[in-house]
């Protein structure tokens, strides 16, 4: 291993490369030739944790009970007062299920999972079908006969989704829009970052107030009156940072999905041209894309609550941090072959780590599927000429290491 942890790039310009990177870097001593299991890198702010780079190595990690969430009680430089004026506040700093640990995970995430039941996500089905259906419309009254399709349909979609699910009156939409693409930038400074920790905390406490005040048919009146066996519910700052969560990560990885596939097919019209012709469901278009290029590439952070000790020999100590490198993982040629880097949808193994593995996996996940599998056929029955806008440039990457997805998409049709 080098003696300097290898620093990630705060803009996520290069993902897929410093995973390759990563995985080339030889151990010591140099004569056996073999990639590390995980490496030592160093994140914005100066923050050190290592990065798995094998997908058995993550899914070992993700599934290990002396892997914690919770920097209050494991991650000693976070105890000591470090970091708490910076991005990363915004992903450890809150008091929900992506931070807990043990039992307490167990009592939020029972708390929460009926808002995402199989039979509350499937009754959604034909609402993502109306709203497709309308926004696929103004597209098609764009001028010119072109659009950027992040702005005009992957974003909206699933905001509009998340938005009606929890109640956020539409008046609110687009600060809560604006507020979770600036928690997903890497490149905010300190103050940057303090201040959207503020605002967005203050627009959900102002939700949680309506809906005392007026409790709706929405998830945030459930999710206030949810309570548990024992009587147990959620505390005030549990509940906001639960909104938090739930909208944030109901939202944003699924507008990273739809961009994502959308991205992928018009870049294989080959493959393209099998799913259009009924050859290839829609549903390994979306298992393929979530494993080349899952919505979420590097996911902050986990720690070592003892010394763990990889197969490969690679150590890691107690109190350490711990990224979830699912773009890594996804890419892994010990798990896909030497074509682990190339798109097909017709890959017969499409296994992946995208939503997660063991206790914390993405309790939004057949949501985020089923949005998908409603936008995508949709988009391409609407607009089966639909092919990348060049004249606007090449598609746009969003500032950040850890959300994977495109901040512009600009497409034409004819």
């Amino acid at each position: 291993m080098p003696d300097q942890p290898f620093v990630i790039d705060p803009t996520g310009a290069d993902i897929h490369g410093e995973a390759e990177r990563l995985r080339g870097l030889r151990r010591t001593p140099p004569d056996t030739g073999a990639a590390p299991a995980a490496a030592l890198v160093e994140l914005p702010g100066g923050i050190s944790a290592w990065f798995p780079t094998r997908y058995e190595t993550l899914k070992r990690l993700l599934a290990d009970d002396r892997v914690s969430k919770d920097p209050n009680q494991h991650w000693p430089a976070w105890i000591d007062g470090a970091h708490r004026e910076s991005w990363v506040s915004l992903w450890v700093g809150v008091t929900n299920m992506f931070t807990a640990y043990g039992a307490n995970h167990r009592r939020l995430r029972k708390l929460v999972s009926p808002a995402f039941t199989k039979r509350r996500t499937d009754a959604l089905g034909p609402r993502i079908e109306e709203i497709a259906a309308e926004l696929l419309d103004r597209m098609a009254e764009a001028p010119g006969d072109r659009a950027d399709l992040r702005s005009a349909y992957a974003h909206p979609l699933p905001m509009r989704v998340i938005c009606e699910l929890f109640g956020l009156p539409e008046e609110k939409r687009s600060d809560i829009a604006r507020l979770i693409e600036a928690n997903m930038d890497t490149t905010l400074t300190p103050e940057q970052a303090m201040a959207t920790y503020r605002e967005i905390h203050e627009l959900l406490a102002q939700l949680v107030e309506s809906k005392r005040e007026r409790p709706g048919d929405d998830m945030t009146t459930a999710l206030i009156a949810a309570r548990d066996e024992e009587g147990s519910q959620l505390a005030e700052a549990e509940l906001i940072d639960t909104l938090l969560l739930v909208i944030g990560a109901g939202h944003e990885t699924t507008v990273n999905l739809i961009g994502n596939a959308v991205h992928a097919l018009l870049a294989h019209p080959d493959q393209l041209a099998r799913v259009l012709a009924g050859e290839v469901p829609w549903s390994e278009v979306i298992e393929e894309t979530l494993r080349w290029a899952p919505s979420i590439a590097n996911l902050p952070l986990r720690y070592a609550v003892e010394d763990i000790k990889l197969p490969d020999g690679t150590l890691i100590p107690c109190g350490d941090a711990i990224l979830a490198t699912y773009a890594a993982a996804g890419r892994d040629p010990l798990r896909h072959g030497e074509s682990a880097a190339r798109f097909d949808i017709t890959r017969v193994d499409k296994e992946h780590l995208a939503f997660g593995h063991g206790v914390h996996y993405c309790i939004g996940a057949p949501l985020a599927r089923l949005e998908a599998l409603i936008a995508l056929p949709a988009l391409f029955e609407r607009f089966p000429t639909l092919s990348a806008d060049t004249s606007q440039g090449p598609a746009r990457l969003a500032e950040s290491f850890i959300g994977h997805g495109y901040r512009t998409l600009p497409v034409r049709w004819s």
